[in-house]
């Protein structure tokens, strides 16, 4: 009996110890599980926020949080959480940014200045030549001007002629007064009828070309004078002498060329180029060889309407001041333009911050902690080391300026390594072997679809400016983009001003790419790989 109790006893104490054995061990699982989730909690609440993208997927990220033109946040990426388009982001430690030498520039708003720079050449003013031409037969008595080069002033003498017509036309003149003188007493009929005479007859010598002062001699005298003298009827220099003495003329003869270079004209070659830059008014800077240490400055006057061929320039006419007679007609000078693009400053970034791979320019902006991204940019002017940006960054964001060619090259590397890690040996976004002899490119897998007006077509870089509607997969409003084409061939039977559909794809960290295009009357089909 006490052998069963026993083993009661024993067997009570067993299962009581098993009991708290099992309870004791629950009850540490529990704990130890609450303490996994709340340290995976604590560890999820401090990731760290690596930057910030923008809300609509355009390729830009920020540092700090900021709203797009929209009004719109800045989404948080978190470390660990990047999307596929950011294995394009170029990871470089400190101490190989310090080894290369990198160094960055912000994008920031200034007015752009060109200065343009071409060759000229002095020639007189147009408006300021004389020629002497007589209208009459008669031959040379005596020359007042009788070298190249001489100054002349407005009446001087410069030559004295003899001419039958000019005595004949004189004793017309005496015999019409002399003939008014003896109607004196007539009626007014007869003295009118005179008078037309007399005032015909002193006509025909002006029309000729006689100067005042001979006519007023003729006038007060009453004689006919053998010899008439010509006068200059400008101020100027002479810059062709013909007339010699003794020489016989005839009418329509050139005699001297007289030409005024109080004011002078320069006439600058401006390439093709550059001509949209200038305009009338603008402020010329004139240097010329014979006189290096003087500046000269005057106003474009006018741009001539055509370009010559073999050398692909215009004429540009500024018109100088001339008034000591420095500058001389032919003489060689140099001119600068400085051209503003507008009043209003634009944002720049450095020439040296442009990578021009033919088809595209990009720039490497530094998103910080040694992060750079290759950003497709579109570029407007050029000038004084600077270009205008029209598209692909904002203002405050910095581009490298030294050393992107080495980073580009990391980024080139970059691409070839992820191509191969898929698993094949095709690289990204290259060509893609279709049968014997042919390639085409291999297009983005997942595409988008949506509708828009044509704005702009180029054909030479094979991109297309549209006006499109909102696109709900990616969350885009309405607005107008440019779109480089996957085939250049899509835009053939295409035009400005077409209503269209297209499919676009992620080439690229938030640079889309048209893969599909037609008129909006043509239906595009299912969308290929999942597409919207």
């Amino acid at each position: 009996m006490k052998s069963v109790v026993k083993l009661i006893i024993v067997g009570i104490a067993i299962t009581t110890a098993l009991f708290a054995s099992y309870w004791w061990g629950s009850t540490q699982s529990q704990r130890s599980s609450s303490s996994s989730v709340a340290l995976s909690e604590a560890t999820s609440s401090e990731k760290k926020i690596l930057y910030y993208r923008n809300p609509m997927g355009l390729p830009d990220t920020s540092a700090v949080p900021k709203k797009d033109p929209m009004g719109m946040d800045y989404l948080p990426v978190y470390e660990g959480e990047e999307s596929p388009s950011d294995q394009t982001i170029i990871k470089i430690s400190t101490e190989k940014i310090q080894m290369l030498g990198v160094l960055t520039e912000t994008a920031t708003l200034r007015e752009l200045t060109r200065t343009i720079r071409a060759v000229a050449t002095i020639q007189a003013d147009e408006r300021k030549l004389y020629t002497l031409v007589t209208k009459f037969e008669g031959w040379i008595q005596r020359l007042y001007v009788n070298t190249t080069g001489q100054a002349v002033r407005k009446g001087d003498a410069l030559m004295d002629v003899y001419s039958p017509e000019l005595i004949t036309a004189q004793q017309e003149y005496l015999i019409a007064v002399r003939g008014l003188q003896s109607t004196a007493d007539s009626d007014s009929d007869v003295r009118a009828s005179m008078q037309r005479l007399v005032t015909s007859a002193l006509q025909k010598l002006r029309n000729w070309d006689i100067a005042e002062t001979e006519l007023q001699r003729l006038q007060q005298t009453g004689e006919v004078r053998q010899y008439m003298t010509l006068r200059s009827k400008a101020d100027g220099v002479v810059l062709e002498k013909k007339a010699v003495m003794g020489q016989r003329f005839m009418p329509g003869e050139v005699l001297y060329q007289i030409a005024d270079l109080s004011s002078v004209w320069m006439l600058a070659d401006v390439f093709e180029q550059d001509l949209g830059m200038v305009h009338q008014g603008q402020v010329a800077t004139i240097r010329v060889e014979a006189y290096p240490n003087k500046v000269f400055n005057g106003e474009i006057a006018f741009i001539y309407p055509t370009v010559t061929p073999e050398t692909r320039t215009a004429i540009v006419r500024v018109v100088l001041p001339n008034p000591d007679g420095l500058l001389k007609p032919a003489m060689y000078a140099r001119v600068e333009f400085a051209s503003s693009h507008s009043k209003d400053k634009v944002l720049v970034i450095p020439d040296s911050a442009v990578l021009d791979t033919g088809t595209r320019r990009v720039v490497l902006v530094d998103l910080g902690a040694g992060r750079f991204e290759p950003r497709t940019v579109k570029l407007g002017m050029h000038a004084d080391g600077y270009a205008e940006v029209l598209g692909g960054i904002n203002a405050g964001e910095a581009v490298v300026v030294k050393a992107n060619f080495l980073i580009d090259a990391e980024s080139n590397l970059k691409a070839v390594l992820s191509g191969l890690g898929h698993g094949g040996h095709q690289l990204p976004d290259e060509k893609k072997e279709t049968g014997a002899g042919s390639f085409v490119k291999a297009s983005p897998s997942k595409t988008h679809r949506g509708e828009g007006t044509i704005n702009a077509m180029d054909f030479a870089h094979a991109t297309v400016t549209l006006e499109h509607g909102p696109i709900a997969s990616l969350q885009w409003p309405a607005m107008t983009m440019d779109f480089r084409v996957f085939d250049p061939a899509l835009l053939r039977s295409l035009k400005p001003g077409q209503k269209v559909g297209f499919e676009i794809g992620e080439e690229s960290a938030g640079e889309y790419i048209i893969v599909r295009i037609q008129p909006a009357d043509l239906s595009l089909g299912a969308t290929a790989h999942g597409g919207h």
